[in-house]
């Protein structure tokens, strides 16, 4: 059995924490929060040991794993004190506020001998994984366009009980939603080349309010355009304050057909058109999933987990577009 300290009582948190407790070889041990009636409420509901400092909480022995559940500034502080202290570690995302400082997690995730993942579920969402084996078996042709699209009647979502999402520093749609959508590009097709974009924002440092934005992928898949690789455009395309219904979705379109990510899970192939078909529509708990890979991981077996560098390389096209300023941004692997 791992034990797992939850630093961070949040929504999210508790996600995760009903995880660990419904999986068979972990439980929750103990928690940390700087909001004493969170942290009160999900000591109770989970049965476990309540903590002000997360310094105390990683310092117990009897906590295995540590799960970093709060606002990125506070990341790479919390996962060092614990991989320094021999704890295993999964980290929400952004990994951290900036790419820098995220790169610095990178080297100590690897300089360190423990277990260290990102939780970013489309490594395990059916509909997705569904929709990244079908491109590669070339079940739409040649892959030539990727949109995403995001649309929010308000920022934050109304179950978003945190002010620092409206923040321009941490929060904002783009890093809290889009990382994941950006994530899931480079599940398919590797790494985002490079971006630019045009971005308008709700007030001074506040959360975006437009993104209207390019980036490039190069795709061994393709054909040669005569501009020293195979590249797949893509365009993205989000906005907050509006009278629209909510949207997050990535589509792919080949040369033979298309194939649409709605609403986080469902798989619909040829989107709008007369042979419209949903491929897959179930949801399943992917934060299960993540830690049962983690426990795989742990037990030696070899988990299937998101490395602090593939999240920290998306984490740099996040900061590029928001750099870009309209002209185009090369990304670099490493600052």
């Amino acid at each position: 059995m791992y034990d797992v300290g939850v630093i961070g009582c949040g929504v999210v948190g508790n996600r995760l924490a009903e995880s660990f407790d419904d999986h068979e070889r972990t439980t929750v041990w103990g928690a940390c929060d700087v909001d004493e009636s969170k942290l009160s409420a999900f000591a109770e509901k989970h049965d476990c040991e309540a903590f002000a400092d997360h310094r105390d909480l990683i310092a117990r022995d009897e906590v295995d794993v540590v799960y970093v559940g709060v606002p990125p500034v506070h990341h790479a502080a919390i996962v060092r004190d614990a991989l320094e202290s021999d704890k295993h570690v999964i980290c929400e995302k952004p990994l951290a506020e900036n790419p820098d400082e995220g790169q610095r997690m990178v080297e100590l995730a690897a300089e360190s001998e423990q277990a260290t993942a990102v939780n970013l579920p489309f490594r395990y969402t059916p509909g997705f994984v569904a929709m990244r084996e079908r491109i590669e078996a070339g079940e739409i042709g040649q892959p030539k366009r990727i949109t995403l699209d995001f649309r929010f009647p308000r920022w934050p979502r109304e179950w978003q009980d945190v002010d620092w999402l409206r923040t321009r520093e941490q929060g904002g749609p783009l890093r809290e939603v889009g990382t994941h959508f950006l994530f899931g590009v480079q599940e398919i097709f590797g790494p985002i080349e490079r971006v630019s974009a045009e971005v308008t924002y709700s007030a001074p440092d506040r959360y975006e309010e437009s993104i209207v934005g390019h980036f490039a992928v190069d795709d061994p898949r393709g054909t040669e355009t005569g501009r020293g690789g195979n590249e797949v455009h893509g365009t993205i395309d989000l906005l907050t304050d509006h009278q629209q219904s909510e949207e997050n979705s990535i589509t792919v379109v080949g040369s033979q057909g298309s194939l649409s990510l709605l609403e986080w899970y469902r798989l619909v192939e040829n989107r709008c058109g007369d042979d419209e078909t949903v491929l897959n529509d179930a949801r399943e708990r992917t934060t299960l999933t993540l830690v049962d890979e983690f426990v795989a991981e742990l037990d030696g077996e070899g988990g299937d987990l998101v490395s602090f560098a593939e999240a920290n390389r998306v984490q740099r096209v996040v900061d590029a577009i928001f750099a870009s300023d309209g002209t185009m941004r090369q990304i670099h692997d490493s600052a």
